[in-house]
């Protein structure tokens, strides 16, 4: 397993939550390892259906309110642990 969160790029602590890049529901099978709260903000921005168009973890980077998340969690300990709003 990757070691980095690929949304964030901050190395991965000891909670790590697997992310399907394209949701099952949507036909996905390529999961990712992500801090959960990185995970949760994914899903608290996007629904399954904005997901599968967005195809990767890459693009989910150009959402103005998922962006500012990725600044200000990037200054957190890996396993920094907040509720997300």
């Amino acid at each position: 397993m990757n070691k980095t969160c690929p949304l964030c790029y901050r190395p991965l602590g000891k909670r790590v939550e697997r992310h399907h890049v394209v949701p099952k529901s949507k036909g996905g099978t390529e999961t990712v390892g992500l801090h959960p709260v990185c995970h949760r903000k994914i899903h608290k921005v996007f629904s399954n259906a904005e997901l599968a168009r967005c195809g990767t973890i890459d693009a989910l980077r150009d959402n103005a309110e998922l962006a500012k998340f990725i600044r200000w969690v990037a200054k957190r300990p890996p396993d920094f642990h907040s509720r997300t709003r």
